[in-house]
């Protein structure tokens, strides 16, 4: 039987890996973006990695130009940019789609896996009315920088909507629960 860490993705430099290179680790799917409102995530994400990797945890960067064309760049530019100016040093890969008829498969298992994010995702949605866009509904990517978590075993245990920052007391509760299951 196939699971989600069976799926092939590729790394931004190429690579043809899957999620089971990091088996018994505890992960945070993350896709992100350059042009975002929310881009300044990648220092948490950056620090959250930095701060619990040696306790078999990793955020894995998915860049996907879905939202608002904020991620246009090339897998290098993209790389510069994480570099430049936020230090990235969490595992990226190369940009995908997380939405759409050409969604990834990746993010196909990840919302059906958990449907609804934690974190007023309606909050968010009308949010994105109010500028005029027709937000996606669930089970769909809302935006950039929702977060899955998977634990130890693939398993995907939690679903944080956009805004929820990756230092929030309900991510680090669910990372650290996680990594103690």
């Amino acid at each position: 039987m196939s699971t989600i860490q069976d799926i092939p993705i590729t790394t931004i430099s190429g690579e043809a890996t899957s999620l089971a290179a990091y088996q018994g680790s505890v992960l945070l799917v993350v896709n992100v973006a350059s042009q975002c409102g929310l881009t300044p995530q990648y220092e948490a994400l950056e620090r959250l990695y930095e701060q619990r990797r040696s306790d078999g945890f990793a955020v894995l960067g998915f860049p996907a130009n879905n939202f608002g064309a904020q991620e246009p760049g090339t897998d290098e530019e993209i790389v510069e940019f994480c570099n430049t100016n936020y230090s990235v040093q969490f595992p990226l890969f190369s940009k995908i789609s997380v939405v759409g008829d050409d969604q990834h498969p990746l993010y196909s298992a990840l919302t059906a896996a958990a449907p609804r994010a934690a974190g007023e995702p309606d909050a968010f949605r009308d949010r994105l009315r109010g500028f005029g866009m027709t937000p996606n509904e669930d089970p769909d990517v809302l935006w950039n920088f929702e977060k899955f978590l998977i634990d130890k075993s693939g398993t995907v245990v939690a679903r944080f909507a956009p805004t929820v920052a990756p230092d929030d007391p309900i991510v680090t509760a669910a990372i650290d629960a996680a990594l103690a299951g």
